[in-house]
């Protein structure tokens, strides 16, 4: 289709269509398929979700997802938690802060986040709300977190595996209203690494492939197993495949969506120039501003 001619730019000058980042993180995200290949979305604005299940079984294809869709959304900004670096380390160009394996700078990023949503509520009391809404000149923040295990069982001392969790917990609990939303991964679901308390915090749970039913049941809840949605039974070579349970629902098998490290690698140059086409002239980069906007 020819574009029509703008006469008022110059002689010799192409017209142009500006380009931006057309997603919102308010936007339902393309997660898979279901078992009617039907296409799976979902609403993340305030919301969370955790993810669990033996290695291999496709946790970071659903973290990855929902990192791309965030990588291109407008007014997200984006932490990113990785101990083992290599699962969100090709989102790091895009990050404001990537954390990588060292459990103070992982204390220090979630402290910061914190103060951030503490600094939020009392902004929303100000002004008589009750939470962020998406014509708001308010960032959406996304925080991924790749193996909970590895800052709260793994490395550090205990007090500060202790620390980790109870900010972890604190983040899942008053984030949603303030624009904060929290994506968390683990290869070890036990009631030490994810404690009913915090389980019960997320409003989507996905169980990938579990070697036993007390492991799904610690994902999805207590008592799924024993009617029949156990992550058992998902077969070893059935990669990406789940169930996935949302607040007051039933689990749901679906298959998520693959990204392979070119696409990842695409997707991250796009939104990097997407923003920086959209950056105020004379701002500093993402990582230079900190957490605070």
């Amino acid at each position: 289709m020819r574009l029509p001619v703008d006469t008022h730019l110059p002689t010799g000058t192409a017209p142009t269509v500006p380009v931006g980042p057309m997603l919102s993180m308010y936007d339902p995200i393309f997660t898979g398929i279901d078992e009617m290949r039907a296409p799976v979305y979902l609403p993340m604005a305030y919301r969370n979700i955790l993810a669990a299940g033996e290695p291999g079984g496709g946790k970071s294809g659903l973290l990855q997802t929902i990192a791309s869709h965030a990588a291109l959304a407008d007014r997200t900004r984006l932490v990113l938690l990785d101990g083992k670096q290599v699962e969100l380390g090709l989102y790091a160009p895009v990050a404001d802060k990537f954390v990588g394996p060292d459990i103070a700078d992982a204390i220090i990023t979630l402290r910061r986040l914190q103060e951030m949503m503490n600094r939020r509520y009392t902004w929303l009391l100000r002004h008589g709300r009750r939470k962020i809404e998406p014509g708001d000149d308010v960032n959406t923040i996304v925080v991924i977190i790749d193996e909970i295990a590895y800052f709260s069982a793994t490395v550090g001392t205990p007090q500060q595996q202790q620390e980790f969790i109870a900010l972890l917990r604190d983040l899942v609990a008053r984030g949603r209203a303030c624009g904060v939303i929290v994506i968390a991964a683990t290869q070890r679901p036990s009631v030490d690494i994810i404690p009913k308390s915090m389980r019960d915090l997320f409003s989507y749970r996905a169980a990938f492939r579990c070697t036993s039913t007390g492991s799904s049941d610690i994902i999805l809840g207590d008592g799924w197993s024993g009617a029949g949605y156990t992550a058992t039974d998902i077969a070893p070579t059935s990669q990406g495949v789940c169930y996935l349970i949302a607040e007051g629902g039933l689990p749901r098998l679906i298959k998520v969506a693959y990204l392979t490290d070119d696409h990842i690698g695409h997707i991250v140059d796009h939104a990097l120039w997407t923003r920086d086409r959209h950056r105020p002239h004379g701002s500093t980069t993402p990582a230079a501003q900190g957490l605070a906007a």
